[in-house]
């Protein structure tokens, strides 16, 4: 049963791939929390090191569905997205060695600010009128780094600085996939290479902190929805977008909350 329910949910995470640029470990998170509670204060951490590869694999295949011309909005972007790079392996690193509470704490607290920024600060909900402008590269390393660590996925940072920026909900959430890629891999490679990763108490089907079988089972169920929203996506305006954006933050936000606190 609990397989079938992480296809589901794989499935749910791939609409939020697809059209809000979340690369599946937003929503994954809470789940991977509920499915290896088994671990006690390590399932966070495993939740983390596991959604990383669901970002890896998920962003992959959305960026490879994004029209070049909306990829070409990130030429020149090469020290930012290196930069990224390096923050996602930090983060990833600082995830190792902290107690798996405070990656799940640290993950609804965010979420919460992130909700009261969207909504507060203006910008957002509606964009501004004076163009699109890029992200500052030296905002890499934070984002990266704050992504890995609390596994709440690149989107979650960058759709709201790059909304802010200028842009239409359509180009940021697609922007967010390959961004989200450049903070996934090394930070998978984190989390799958280095010694030590793998908790106590884990059975076969573990690589490092990376539950494997969870992460196949997830990305059996979002793939392919991907692939058809990406081709055959429903049409949404600019507005709309933005508040189902927040809807998502908040419906996570208390997933994530309920498991923590049961």
């Amino acid at each position: 049963m609990s397989a079938l329910i992480l296809i589901l949910v794989g499935a749910a995470s791939g609409v939020t791939t697809a059209l809000f640029g979340f690369g599946g470990g937003f929503v994954a998170v809470p789940v991977l929390v509920w499915a290896d509670a088994a671990l006690g204060g390590d399932a966070p951490r495993v939740a983390v090191a596991t959604s990383s590869v669901l970002m890896v694999v998920a962003a992959a295949v959305a960026t490879a569905s994004t029209s070049r011309a909306v990829l070409a909005e990130l030429r020149g972007s090469a020290r930012l997205l290196l930069l990224l790079a390096l923050g996602g392996a930090v983060g990833a690193v600082g995830a190792r060695h902290v107690p798996g509470d405070v990656i799940a704490v640290g993950f609804v607290a965010y979420l919460l600010l992130t909700i009261v920024s969207v909504t507060v600060r203006p910008g957002f909900l509606q964009a501004g009128d004076d163009g699109a402008r890029p992200i500052r590269p030296g905002a890499g390393l934070p984002i990266g780094a704050v992504a890995a660590f609390l596994g709440v996925g690149g989107s979650v940072v960058t759709v709201p600085l790059m909304r802010r920026n200028g842009h239409r909900m359509a180009v940021a959430t697609a922007l967010a996939n390959p961004l989200t890629l450049a903070v996934a891999l090394p930070a998978t490679a984190v989390f799958l290479l280095l010694s030590g990763g793998r908790p106590a108490g884990a059975g076969t089907g573990f690589v490092g902190a990376v539950d494997v079988r969870a992460a196949v089972a997830l990305l059996v169920g979002s793939l392919p929805v991907i692939v058809l929203l990406r081709r055959r996506g429903p049409r949404l305006s600019d507005r709309a977008h933005a508040r189902w954006y927040v809807g998502l933050l908040v419906a996570v936000t208390a997933a994530m909350a309920a498991t923590l606190f049961r």
